[in-house]
């Protein structure tokens, strides 16, 4: 058996050992070790834009002014 996968194989049993589940869960359910020192390891990358709004951004873009003045009041003070 090559090195990998008899060391897959290994990894499997010690799962199902400590699980109490039987290897072929552990197998389909697909463990495998992973190197601590990657810091760019993400095993399930999340793909989605950030979940926030920038108010300040969003407020330049808007063509409305936040509070409706009258023109009178407009030319009052300038």
């Amino acid at each position: 058996m090559p090195r990998r996968n008899r060391y897959q194989h290994d990894l499997d049993c010690a799962v199902a050992s400590a699980t109490g589940e039987d290897l072929a869960t552990i197998r389909r359910l697909g463990f495998s070790s992973i190197d601590l020192t990657d810091d760019d390891f993400d095993p399930e990358p999340n793909l989605l834009p950030p979940q926030f709004i920038d108010w300040d951004e969003f407020d330049l873009s808007r063509k409305d002014p936040v509070v409706c003045q009258s023109v009178s009041a407009i030319r009052r003070v300038a």
